[in-house]
């Protein structure tokens, strides 16, 4: 497969899990104590892997030092606390509709934007073919 349709997979992918975590914070919005979650973005340098070339994403180990200033740990598989909260409750929870109706707006349009170029190279693709790439 082409990267430039592997990099839409995975940007696709990623925003798909991204609409799960909004949808379970906005479920969590009255939880007490619920940190609201986002999706961490996809590591495209795997991409270049078959070119030869390799790039390595950092990994952070947290020391207790850190845990002390407030960081946190992803939470694993690419989800992780949400960084961009605006509000805290009284009872912990930080979940806000507003930040998570725009989020959820932000992953409507790039998803839409990785759609218009995922249809734009496949019409790329007939019209080198040969086929008529009016689609």
């Amino acid at each position: 497969m082409p990267s430039i349709f592997s990099a839409i997979q995975l940007r696709m992918q990623n925003l798909s899990q991204r609409q799960q975590v909004i949808a379970q914070n906005l479920a969590n919005s009255e939880t007490s104590g619920y940190k609201a979650r986002d999706v961490s973005e996809p590591n495209f340098g795997d991409l270049l892997g078959s070119s030869g070339v390799v790039v390595s994403k950092p990994q952070v180990q947290l020391t207790g030092a850190m845990k002390s200033l407030g960081a946190v740990q992803p939470i694993g598989s690419g989800i992780v606390f949400d960084k961009d909260v605006s509000e805290t409750k009284p009872d912990g929870n930080n979940v806000t509709l507003e930040d998570q109706l725009l989020k959820m707006g932000k992953v409507q349009a790039d998803f839409s934007a990785m759609t218009n170029i995922y249809r734009k190279q496949l019409s790329m693709l007939k019209t080198a073919l040969g086929k008529g790439g009016n689609g």
